[in-house]
């Protein structure tokens, strides 16, 4: 199939062994920002924070938080030109919500004149909150919705990505505390350009199941 989504799919893998010579530029830095803040999510919630690893300050902090597990990912860390730390919010209350809304009416989306109807959205996160307030469950999940844009954005850039599940949450919590502001990071993505000769993961036939196998038309 020759289409342009297809190919920045087809050519998207995840990086074993970042080149720490090579910098992404800040040209690129800035289109990867955007896509981020753009990023969708359910009701337009917008309940994460993206905390982006750039200086040798933060590198070594990062570098600091595989000291208990996860030490497989700890190269990238220094070695990846950017980390993007994808941090949900635990606590997602109604408050939170009007500064969404204003954001929507502010721009010109939503009507003045529905503002109070569109506060009823609010009601998905209701739904997904436990009786001490916890929706992180629900707020997690918009996260990796802006993990698939970045990943898939990182792609069309040409520029290599590792998604990371293996992460010390509790560590990046302490250690990153004054910037997540009381957000959680589960999940991160190392982003920057492969040692091609180091990289064993570099340059393989990408291995997915057959669409049979996967998608089902009704």
């Amino acid at each position: 199939m020759s289409h342009q989504i297809i190919s920045d799919l087809n050519t998207r893998y995840t990086a074993k062994k970042y080149d720490k010579n090579k910098r992404i530029s800040a040209q690129d830095m800035a289109i990867i920002v955007e896509a981020l803040r753009l990023s969708a999510s359910s009701i337009n919630s917008q309940p994460w924070k993206f905390v982006i690893v750039e200086s040798d300050e933060a590198k070594q902090r990062l570098h600091d938080t595989f000291a208990n597990k996860h030490q497989f990912n700890q190269l990238h860390a220094k070695e990846a030109s950017h980390t993007v730390l994808l941090a949900y919010d635990p606590t997602f209350t109604k408050d939170k919500f009007v500064k969404r809304v204003d954001a929507e009416v502010a721009s010109g989306h939503l009507p003045e004149s529905m503002r109070d109807s569109f506060m009823g959205a609010y009601a998905f996160a209701e739904a997904n909150t436990d009786e001490q307030g916890y929706n992180g469950s629900w707020t997690k999940a918009q996260v990796y919705l802006a993990l698939g844009n970045l990943l898939h954005t990182l792609a069309r850039l040409g520029i290599a990505s590792t998604p990371m599940e293996g992460v010390d949450a509790d560590l990046i919590g302490e250690l990153f505390s004054e910037e997540l502001d009381g957000h959680i990071c589960e999940v991160a993505v190392a982003m920057g350009y492969p040692d091609q000769e180091q990289d064993w993961n570099f340059g393989l036939p990408k291995a997915r199941l057959p669409k049979e196998d996967v998608v089902q038309l009704v």
